[in-house]
This record gives structure tokens, sequence and C-alpha cells, in this order.
């Protein structure tokens, strides 16, 4: 009803030129997004591996990856992950764009360089840190050793604390630049006249940001936690470059779990990993769309 009254404002020729624009994305949509998920949802009803005939199944695939232990610890570091770099990305994101929103001599360098990490491919940084971490040669031990903070070595990528904090290390200086970007679009969209009103009433820098900062940039602040979430629900290059899912499987994402599964030739189970993945990341998705109240918003 919302949507019927909302298309009223507007002629049938501007209401058909819009859908006419839409199609070449709904096309994409349809054939990369739409199209591979339904084909993956109809593999994980099959009992499909390379030794036996394909049979179809039903949601068995979907009950033994349930019931598997590997599932449920790969789901709690998963979500542990995500949530754990997206609330530090955010954090630092938002400290960057509000330093980088001021005018100073030097901004236009500082934007050019805190973008390095972001454009730096994930394997290549992966590696980087890889060799930042290492037991025997790396760099971070040197720093530690020498400067007295630890008595010997630390195995960085050998404990699963240890382990966990430097996959969120490297994934937090690796994909922060891509939160200040957007952030500081937002921030750069708010006039400048209501923080000198806001001043004048007497608020203070806390209550200016609390607000007009946060309220105004709150669409662009969850356009961002939406690109990052999804991001970190589907870690998987970092990890298995830094990790390798150890030890011990402590450090194992739902999407290296399903990669197991496909590489031993386990291909309908792997489909259930991956539905089951991408039903996790579609309904926080929705979760942040309901909290955003985009519908509001435009109409």
């Amino acid at each position: 009803m919302k949507s019927k009254q909302i298309f009223q404002q507007y002629e049938s020729r501007e209401v058909l030129t819009a859908y006419l624009f839409l199609i070449p994305a709904l096309f994409v949509i349809i054939a990369f997004v739409l199209i591979p998920v339904l084909g993956t949802f109809w593999g994980s009803l099959f009992r499909d591996v390379t030794y036996l005939p394909r049979k179809f199944i039903g949601i068995q695939n979907f009950l033994y990856v349930v019931g598997n232990a590997d599932f449920w610890r790969a789901l709690r570091f998963t979500l542990l992950f995500t949530v754990t770099a997206v609330i530090l990305e955010t954090f630092f994101g938002m400290l960057f764009a509000l330093l980088l929103n001021e005018t100073f001599k030097g901004r236009g360098f500082l934007r050019t360089i805190i973008l390095i990490p972001w454009a730096i491919p994930t394997i290549v940084s992966a590696k980087v840190w890889k060799l930042i971490f290492d037991y025997t040669y790396g760099m971070l031990n040197f720093f530690v050793v020498n400067l007295g903070f630890s008595g010997g070595k630390i195995n960085w990528l050998g404990s699963s604390f240890a382990a966990f904090w430097s996959l969120i290390t490297a994934e937090v200086w690796k994909t922060t630049p891509f939160v200040v970007i957007i952030l500081l679009a937002g921030l750069q969209a708010i006039p400048q006249d209501l923080y000198q009103q806001a001043k004048v009433d007497g608020a203070g820098l806390f209550k200016r940001f609390r607000t007009i900062t946060i309220k105004l940039i709150q669409p662009v602040l969850i356009i961002a936690l939406i690109f990052r979430t999804i991001d970190s629900l589907r870690i998987f290059d970092l990890v298995y470059v830094l990790t390798g899912g150890g030890p011990g499987g402590s450090t194992k994402p739902l999407s290296m779990l399903g990669f197991e599964m496909y590489t031993n030739d386990l291909f309908g189970k792997g489909s259930a990993v991956s539905i089951i993945t991408f039903c996790i990341v579609f309904l926080i998705t929705i979760v942040y769309l309901k909290t955003g109240k985009f519908r509001e918003r435009f109409s």
C-alpha cells in the first residue's frame, strides 16, 4: 500500500523509465546471485559424492551439518570474528573519518595514505602479516623480545587466543579504510550550519556528535555495517593464508568448513554449509535494513 502511494506522485512514464533502468541490475542479480543460490540449494538436497550415484535425500545434508560439532565451532568463530572485527572497524573508521573531515595541512596526503591497506589485495596483505607474526624470524617477535616486553618469542599463530587476535589485527588493518571512505562521504554531506547553530545553543562536542553527526550519518553507517558484516561472515582468504583454520580448527570459519567439504568430494554437504551461511548473511542484512528504516526515509 505504501509503495503504491509513493508511485502515485510520479507519472506512469517516469515509473516505466525507472523500471527500464533497473533491468540491467536485475539481470545481473538474477544471473550471478539468484540462480547460483538456487542451484546451490538444489545441490544441497542430494547425496552428491564422486564415488556414489547421485541421490535425492532431502534435508539430510542439513541435518548432518547441524549435528556436526565442527559446524558449531566454525559458526561460533565466524560470529565472534564478525562482531569483534566490525566493532573495531567501525570505531577506528569513525575516528579517522572525523579526523579527515577536519581542515588541516596535509589532509589530502593523509587521505591517500590511509587508502593503501584497502588497495592491497587480501592475499598479499595476509602474506605480509604472516611474515610479521612468524615465530622464528617475524618482525613482531623481534621487537617484543628486543624491547623487553617478553622474555622469549611468542607463537602468535600457535594458540587459539593469539591466532584469533592476530586475524582480527590483520582484518581491521586491511578493511578499516573502507569504513573511513563511506563515513567520510556521509560527514561531508552534513551542513556546517547545523554545528554552528548547535554551538550557539551551547551544545558541547559530545552532544553535537550524538545529536547531529550520528543521526545524520546513520544511513551511511548502516550501509558500511552491512558491507563489513557480509564480508566478515564469509571470511576465507585471510584465514586460509594466516592460520589455515588452526590451531586445532579453532579459527576455521564457515566458508572454510564448506570449502573442505567440497575438496573432500562432499558436494551436497558443502552446499548445505553454503546455504546456511547465506541464510545467516541474509537475516542479518534484513535486521540492518530494518534498523536503518530506509523505506521510511525514502518515502
